[in-house]
Parts: C-alpha cells; structure tokens; sequence
C-alpha cells in the first residue's frame, strides 16, 4: 500500500510551469557602432594649357606663287631663266601667305578651364540598435534581462517552480 502511495505522489514532486507578467522598471537600448567605409568626391576646377590651332588660307600662297613664278621668269635667260622661276614661286608663295594670312600664327596657346575629380576614402560609423538591457520588477525583486525587442510596460515571464531536495 505504501508503494503505491508513493508512486501515485510521484507526479505531484515534477515541476509546474505557469506564465505570469513582470512590471518593467527600466529599459536601456545597446547601441553598436558599425564602421562603413564610403567615398567621398569633388570636383576641381584648374586652368591648362591648351594649344589652339586657327585657320590659315592656303589662297594668297597659290596666287602669290603663281604671281612669283611669273615675275621670275621674266628675269634672266635659259637655265638661269628657270632658277629665277622657281625662287619667284616661293618668294611670291611666302608674301602671299603672309599678305593672306595677316601674320596670324600657325597656333597659339590658351588657358581653357578643365574638371579635375579628386575622390578619397573616409570612415563613417552608423550606430545600430542591438538589443535591449531590460529590469524588471517581479514580486518585489527586480530581474535584468537581455532582449531583442523593447517589452513596454510589463514584460511576459515563464515561471518554472520546482520543489527543493
């Protein structure tokens, strides 16, 4: 008789679980700081040096070489009459690219305005919430706890009560 009494108080000795809630005292956030590497750019202006070349006519040479040669074959006889025609062309090409042209340069430099782009690396930090130190009041005792979310006012409790050996 006594071992079935004691068989059937065997169940009565196992833990009982129960839920029940707990007055939240306080709640402070963990805040991480997370590195996040980005690239920061601007754009310079500078002043360089360009080469601009203009436009030359090629008219006041053909006519002044036509015009040379002419003149040059007036002068002087046979061979000479012929050396006298070629420097004609080319003194009177000369003059006339000259007279056509004004003197104008074959290019001239000017400064023209370019965009320079100049990047580099910076660290940026991003602070992000990890979890929450929470206290607690329960039955007179306060409890802290780590979770992941804020609770609000009362935080659900699992109570495990077990008997003492």
């Amino acid at each position: 008789m006594m071992t079935v009494l004691g068989l059937s108080a065997l169940p009565l000795a196992h833990a009982v679980e129960f839920e029940d809630y707990g007055r939240v005292v306080r709640v402070s956030p963990r805040i991480e700081q997370i590195r996040q590497p980005r690239q920061e750019c601007r754009t310079d202006y500078v002043q360089q040096p360009v080469q601009q070349q203009q436009q030359r006519s090629a008219g006041g040479a053909i006519i002044g070489g036509i015009a040379g040669a002419l003149l040059g074959n007036q002068v002087g006889g046979g061979s000479g009459r012929a050396a006298a025609t070629a420097a004609g062309a080319i003194g009177g090409a000369l003059v006339g690219d000259r007279v056509d042209n004004d003197g104008r340069p074959q290019g001239q430099t000017v400064m023209q305005e370019q965009a320079v782009r100049q990047c580099r690396n910076v660290d940026a930090y991003e602070s992000r919430t990890v979890g929450y130190d929470v206290t607690y009041d329960y039955q007179g005792r306060n409890y802290t706890s780590v979770m992941q979310r804020d609770p609000g006012q009362r935080v659900r409790l699992r109570i495990n009560v077990e008997p003492q050996n």
